[in-house]
């Protein structure tokens, strides 16, 4: 059955070149969206353009980084100006950052994290927001805000404060039925998780996960368009964990 959920609508996803974003990108095109193709280096997504632009989608690919405050609002007025709305917002981009023990992580290394991971989402959604009458926002965080993995101590921090910026946002927009809620990813193999996740390494947290597998981003991009959809209008300032059964407590048979 063909899914008609994002018929004039449209949405912008930070991150959209690889990855979690990537895969959301093609699962929105597909049920009619308009999309806002956002990332740091231009060569991603240009390439994800030409596959939209290939498939009779409608897409606009513009390159900045969610750092810069001057160039977020940029990338939403042009956004304004070419499709004339808003509807969602897929705050996606994030950065992983170095792993190594807290007690070896010095400023340096959390600048870099917060930048991305908590001012450029805060940038993205702040300049946004006043296009976004009964729209929705939805923020990738992490399973590691809520879970350990020795090493992304710094990273994980990050995304426990956008958990937190995600649930006063909901309360604060909830008068205006903006919608904002936040997917915690488990084990994704994406590019980003290959520079850090070995093949031994991915097969031992796949041995943990009940589902017997890590996930792939296209294990996201559903979870991505329900939160997304009117298919969720009264779902707001939750987060919700899509990874398999890795994070549940207990023993494993």
């Amino acid at each position: 059955m063909t899914r008609t959920r994002f018929i004039g609508k449209t949405v912008l996803i930070t991150g959209a070149g690889t990855g979690m974003g990537r895969a959301a990108a093609l699962r929105l095109v597909a049920e009619g969206a308009e999309l806002v193709l956002v990332g740091r280096r231009p060569e991603p997504i240009n390439r994800l353009l030409g596959e939209i632009d290939a498939s009779g989608g409608a897409a606009i690919a513009l390159a900045g980084d969610i750092a810069d405050n001057e160039a977020v609002a940029a990338i939403v007025e042009k956004t304004i100006a070419r499709f004339g709305r808003l509807d969602a917002v897929f705050a996606n981009a994030g950065v992983l950052g170095e792993f190594k023990p807290l007690a070896v992580t010095d400023g340096d290394d959390f600048d870099a994290l917060i930048d991305t991971n908590l001012k450029g989402t805060f940038f993205t959604i702040k300049h946004c927001l006043p296009f976004l009458e009964g729209g929705s926002i939805l923020i990738n965080a992490s399973w590691t805000a809520a879970g350990v993995m020795p090493g992304a101590g710094a990273y994980a921090s990050t995304k426990g404060a956008l958990l937190a910026m995600m649930r006063t946002l909901a309360a604060e927009q909830g008068p205006r039925n903006v919608r904002i809620n936040a997917i915690n990813p488990g084990i994704i193999l994406t590019p980003m998780a290959d520079d850090v996740i070995d093949p031994a390494f991915a097969a031992r947290l796949a041995a943990h996960t009940p589902l017997r597998r890590n996930g792939t981003s296209e294990d996201i991009a559903g979870t991505v368009a329900w939160l997304l959809s009117h298919d969720a209008a009264f779902v707001t300032g939750q987060e919700i964990t899509v990874d398999g059964g890795y994070t549940l407590g207990g023993l494993r048979p």
